[in-house]
């Protein structure tokens, strides 16, 4: 009788931790946007973008510290419509791609700050500089995409500085401040 109580507590507990634990997504790279703008002589913003990202979140909205997030973007993805321009911002002037291929962003925690909306902090790595950092990040939405596959999505907009990650180069002419903004899309694993 007690081994049957001991399994059935077992049980009960297996059960009211996956109640409460959150679905895993992978980031759909083909619906995931990474955009920034950055001031050109301080009369315009050039954009641009990041072709190619993977990663996977999980939000847990009943208990959001539980919540992850990982992304990986291939730095040499970087289009802003200007070959010259893409070539430059490759090299050792800015991201010098063939020193450091990859932009990540891994979470350390996560704060619900209303409905759908998180400060989410976690470790910036760019150019071989890991920082943390807060972004706040909205949820946009959640349902079945056109397969039948389960899908959600989440924005943000947030502002760094470059220099603070090691790119001096042109400085000035070119701002310090660059702002992402990035939509993900997700589908349930």
């Amino acid at each position: 009788m007690k081994t049957l109580r001991v399994l059935t507590l077992i049980f009960f507990s297996m059960t009211a931790v996956a109640a409460y634990g959150a679905d895993t997504y992978k980031i759909d790279p083909v619906h995931t946007s990474i955009i920034f703008k950055v001031g050109h002589l301080g009369v315009s913003h050039v954009y641009g973008r990041f072709d190619k990202v993977e990663g996977s979140f999980s939000v847990d909205d009943a208990h959001p510290a539980a919540s992850t997030v990982s992304l990986t973007i291939d730095a040499a993805s970087i289009d802003t419509n200007n070959k010259m321009r893409d070539a430059d911002l490759r090299s050792k002037h800015f991201f010098e791609v063939q020193k450091y291929p990859t932009i990540t962003f891994k979470s350390t925690s996560f704060k619900r700050t209303g409905e759908g909306k998180y400060d989410v902090t976690g470790d910036l790595t760019l150019h071989g500089v890991t920082k943390s950092i807060t972004i706040p990040v909205t949820k946009v939405g959640e349902g079945k995409g056109m397969r039948g596959e389960y899908r959600a999505g989440y924005d943000t907009t947030f502002t760094v500085k470059r220099s603070e990650y090691g790119m001096t180069f042109d400085l000035g002419p070119v701002s310090d401040e660059i702002t992402l903004i990035i939509g993900i899309e997700g589908v349930r694993k």
